[in-house]
């Protein structure tokens, strides 16, 4: 395992095509992901990511009426009278809707109507899905039959709807009239105007699926818990909103782009809790990696082909030595503090909540976007936030702290003093109930 800046960064640019997803990762998660981005290597990855790259484009991602739709069905359940909310769960349901509005064109509205089979079934496929593969060398013990139904439904969900929208598509290259309203941008129509194949369109679309919905929902989840604790970074927050889009107008793309202290918290957020703190690669070929050899671990160190690694943006995120030089009031990188970002830029390669180089997350600016508007939104609508939880290492229902373990680097017991427990399911999530009241 690294978090070290420099290997970090020969794995995923300098040293690309020396690292790789792998055939191991590749055959474990083929029945679910299938071939998609995430999932391939080498040509078949390259192909992946040209034919995906401008469905991504700017002009995709500024509209935003797909995020007022559902931020409309948020508020009110935010809306408690001062009573406590679970987030956690709010947020998931929410970019699940989101998520497959954008994806799919279609409306889940699981915020309205919780007990949803496609949402039960999503979730259930990722629990069981990322406890087999964290099961190793015992993934018998949970057999590939405890999540096989859920994917059989998502997929008997979703080709109806590809099925229709290639048909479209076609209809309309050569020169038929539609047939049914133009339904506007999602995912699966811009990737289908790119190519009409069934398998590629399942396995792109289910992906995106889960990473919309996971990554940014943590995000989420973790921005409005900090802003909780710091009642005078949202007072700041507020007064920005007022003066650049009021407290009745809705944002636009541009307006979101120049909000300074909403950018910063954002950003912070990121760096403290990136949407996937630990990611892996294979090796593929014999390589040196820049720093870990040595008695000090400061010269190269050999790889052999066939090695896996775990790399860890969020050790690299709180690890003080990616910071220095840095004034004496520079706050401490385990700290959550917005106002940071006034004045500091990172290093290149200390900041990477996306991970970086050809691989980087093609969805980083719709996270990014999907983010601000929901932040304006909410707190154009509420004045303050206040925690309702258990701080301190412990969560309710789980009442034991968190115990540092010997081979853990201090500055991993600063980051978790007083703050909820976690676990990381491919995405950083807490382990309890985020409990939360808004007020207005």
């Amino acid at each position: 395992m690294t978090a070290d800046q420099e290997n970090i960064k020969a794995i995923l640019a300098t040293q690309f095509d020396d690292f790789g997803k792998g055939k191991k990762f590749r055959d474990d998660w083929v029945d679910m992901l299938g071939h998609s981005i995430f999932n391939s290597d080498g040509q078949a990855w390259h192909e992946a990511r040209t034919r995906l790259r401008p469905v991504f484009y700017r002009e995709r991602i500024s509209d935003l009426e797909c995020f007022e739709r559902h931020v409309q069905n948020l508020l009110p359940l935010l809306d408690k009278d001062g009573q406590e909310v679970e987030v956690k769960d709010l947020f998931l349901r929410f970019t699940l809707d989101v998520s497959a509005d954008f994806t799919l064109g279609v409306g889940l509205d699981t915020l309205k109507r919780p007990l949803n089979k496609f949402s039960e079934s999503f979730e259930r496929l990722r629990h069981w899905k990322i406890r087999r593969e964290r099961s190793k060398p015992f993934k018998f013990l949970v057999p590939r039959s405890r999540y096989q139904a859920d994917l059989d439904y998502i997929e008997s969900f979703m080709d109806p709807i590809i099925e229709e929208t290639v048909n479209q598509i076609k209809a309309e290259k050569s020169g038929e009239r539609p047939r049914k309203k133009d339904p506007g941008f999602n995912l699966l129509r811009a990737s289908s105007e790119v190519s009409v194949d069934r398998r590629f369109l399942r396995d792109e679309l289910i992906t995106a699926l889960f990473a919309g919905r996971d990554n940014t929902a943590m995000a989420c989840t973790w921005m409005f818990y900090e802003l909780a604790r710091h009642p005078d970074v949202i007072r700041d927050l507020r007064r920005e909103i007022v003066t650049q889009i009021g407290l009745d107008g809705r944002p636009r793309y541009e307006t979101l782009k120049d909000l300074k202290i909403l950018s910063n918290i954002i950003n912070e957020t990121l760096r403290l809790y990136p949407p996937v703190p630990l990611n892996t690669r294979a090796c593929l070929k014999d390589t040196t990696l820049p720093r870990g050899g040595g008695p000090d671990g400061n010269d190269p160190i050999g790889v052999l082909k066939g090695t896996g690694i775990i790399y860890s943006n969020h050790l690299l995120h709180i690890n003080p030595e990616a910071y220095s030089p840095v004034p004496d009031n520079f706050p401490p990188p385990d700290e959550w503090c917005p106002s940071r970002w006034d004045n500091w830029f990172p290093k290149p390669w200390a900041f990477v909540p996306f991970h970086g180089g050809p691989r980087f997350c093609l969805g980083q600016q719709l996270v990014m976007v999907e983010m601000s508007y929901t932040l304006v939104r909410i707190f154009q609508t509420f004045r303050r936030l206040e925690l309702r939880m258990a701080e301190g290492g412990t969560v309710e229902n789980l009442n034991n702290p968190w115990l540092k373990r010997a081979s853990e680097p201090e500055l991993v017991e600063r980051y978790m003093r007083n703050r909820p427990r976690m676990v990381t399911e491919i995405t950083l999530f807490p382990r309890g109930e985020v409990k939360l009241a808004f007020i207005k």
